[in-house]
């Protein structure tokens, strides 16, 4: 007896304790409960923000805001209606209905799906679209309207900059509470690095129910209402008139145009081509275009400056003039010989006529290939520098690191790729540890293994422009009420030493004056160059410049890459000179209209795209 009275006691509060238990996970825990309740007194409407607006550096307006309209559900209160009749009234099918009703309560796709909560059925309606519904709305209950607003671009131009905004999906939701289904976030360019700035905070507007679950007004006149707050503007070191032009002149054709500010590193502008009209991926049709950018071989969604792999070819022998110089394999005086190609190995690389033996100087302004040739085998197969040919190339692959290359350099747009740079474990295993400069000699040209972004490369002009540091170039100028990140306002200083960039600058000079890339000569500016021609085993090589302007006090650096357009002087430099001239002296000479024209006109495309 004694026993079973414990026993007693002890399923007494072993029931007692269950039903706290079950009590506080009804009223604290489990929230579909307190949402029915609520739900049947209030209608809680989110209130979305304004998204941030961009400008460019002139203050012209890029990216602003148009009224759109959301069709909202809530499930537990949709009654037998004329569905039929709600297809026709929305433009889709009953099939697309079912299929509709279907994803939202799944909660695979649909994480924290309620049917007491508001879910979206169709995003995005015009104004045309609304006025319609609205006038029919009564006939469908359970649905309501909600307002939003979608982007509109005032200016054709630079897609991959300003970037794209997108539905989230179920990472983005498990990733940020911020976003529910049907929700959009920055997909592309700014729009997706500058999410958290420009998309604001949300707002909540709690409107009261009657009996019958129709709407009598605002919960207390509104006391507890979350007003939303807009995004915070952008202003871009874009100047929108020369990205304009820079995506005229690139027209019919493949590749990009990266110009940088040196004193900051602000892109002045980023083509790349083929690109598209950012307005297209807006709107209920912006599925279906996407998909047709996808699909077309010209890879227009390709952000090339950023993504392009290339090898840099000759615009890669002024980094490698400042190696040589910094680890004292040459001075500026040293001279090789040239005969018309690297003699140790028969006469490749090849090169073309000039000058023979020649110092560095006029090696930059003649392009000359075997010089660096010399170069690169003097400084890693030299047993007075370096113990083995592994050292020496991880020296002079760090001095290149330090430089940009064969990493990314952390632009403010999202999808950078590193370049490659060879390291010597790469070469040991293809070669089985026995290899030399002779082996690996095409690196000294830019070629061989070695791939850069134009970024990049108009990195290392912005960097000579300075005589020895760079800023990470940026495309974001300003943020309103904010300041930029640091990084974007730090000098950045190469492992060599300042003082031998006077000689490359010279280099590059001489090869505007009498070298190279004559042609891009302005009469009262002093512009300095260098040249590349980028093998393509795909096809025909690339045409390749970079350089900066004026000579003294650089207001511009400037990468240009026509794929399969042959020599660096036959398109790149031309659009150089055109591309200087429209941002120095906002207009183009008299004497090269004909050349503005022949560039616009130009179609250098794979003949599978013509």
């Amino acid at each position: 007896m004694e026993n079973r009275r414990y026993v007693i006691y002890g399923v007494v509060v072993l029931v007692v304790l269950i039903f706290i238990v079950r009590l506080f996970y009804l009223q604290i825990v489990d929230t579909e409960y307190k949402a029915w309740a609520d739900s049947n007194a209030f209608l809680k409407k989110t209130l979305h923000p304004s998204r941030g607006m961009v400008y460019d550096r002139n203050g012209k307006l890029l990216v602003y805001n148009q009224p759109a309209y959301d069709i909202m559900l809530i499930m537990r209160e949709i009654q037998p209606f004329d569905t039929l009749d709600f297809c026709q009234t929305v433009g889709i099918s009953k099939e697309q209905f079912d299929r509709r009703i279907t994803e939202i309560k799944n909660r695979r796709l649909n994480p924290g799906y309620s049917s007491y909560v508001p879910q979206v059925f169709m995003n995005q309606l015009s104004v045309q679209d609304y006025g319609v519904l609205q006038e029919k709305l009564y006939k469908f209950p359970g649905f309501y309207i909600q307002n939003r607003t979608i982007r509109e671009y005032e200016y054709p131009f630079a897609a991959h900059v300003l970037g794209t905004i997108g539905e989230v999906d179920k990472k983005d939701i498990e990733r940020d509470p911020y976003y529910v289904q049907g929700d959009y976030s920055g997909r592309t360019g700014v729009e997706r690095s500058f999410e958290h700035v420009l998309r604001g905070e949300k707002g909540v507007e709690i409107l009261l129910r009657d009996a019958h679950g129709r709407i009598k007004g605002k919960y207390e006149e509104g006391v507890h209402d979350i007003a939303p707050v807009s995004g915070k503007t952008l202003i871009l070191s874009l100047d929108i008139e020369l990205q304009g032009y820079g995506e005229r002149l690139m027209r019919n054709k493949i590749g990009s145009i990266v110009m940088i500010k040196p004193s900051t590193g602000e892109i002045l502008c980023m083509v790349s081509s083929p690109t598209f009209d950012p307005s297209i991926l807006v709107g209920r049709q912006r599925g279906k275009n996407h998909l047709e950018l996808e699909r077309n071989p010209l890879k227009p969604l390709l952000n090339r400056p950023l993504m392009g792999r290339y090898p840099p070819g000759s615009t890669f022998k002024p980094a490698q003039g400042l190696i040589f110089l910094h680890e004292k394999v040459i001075t500026a005086e040293t001279s090789y010989a040239c005969a018309h190609g690297y003699p140790v190995l028969g006469g490749k690389p090849g090169c073309h006529s000039h000058g023979s033996p020649l110092s560095l100087i006029p090696a930059l302004a003649t392009s000359c290939n075997a010089y660096f040739c010399w170069g690169l085998r003097d400084m890693i197969d030299s047993r007075r520098r370096y113990p083995t040919v592994q050292d020496g190339l991880e020296v002079w692959r760090n001095h290149l690191a330090s430089m940009g290359y064969g990493r990314r350099l952390g632009i403010d747009v999202p999808g950078e790729v590193a370049g490659y740079i060879p390291n010597s474990k790469f070469y040991d295993k293809m070669y089985k540890g026995r290899w030399s400069s002779s082996t690996i000699i095409s690196n000294a040209i830019g070629q061989g293994e070695i791939e850069a972004t134009p970024l990049q490369i108009c990195n290392l002009s912005a960097t000579i422009a300075n005589r020895g540091y760079y800023y990470i170039p940026h495309v974001v100028k300003e943020i309103q009420d904010g300041q930029l990140d640091e990084v974007y306002t730090t000098k950045n200083y190469p492992t060599v030493d300042a003082r031998y960039y006077d000689y490359i600058v010279e280099g590059m000079r001489n090869a505007v004056t009498g070298g190279t890339c004559r042609s891009t000569a302005l009469p009262d500016i002093a512009v300095c160059g260098k040249t590349g021609t980028s093998q393509n085993p795909h096809g025909q090589d690339h045409s390749v410049f970079m350089g900066f302007a004026p000579e003294v006090n650089p207001e511009v650096a400037i990468a240009v890459l026509v794929e399969n357009a042959g020599f660096g002087a036959t398109y790149a430099v031309p659009v150089a000179k055109l591309m200087f001239q429209k941002y120095l002296k906002g207009e183009i000479a008299e004497s090269d209209k004909w050349l503005e024209e022949k560039i616009e006109n130009a179609v250098i495309l794979p003949r599978n795209a013509l």
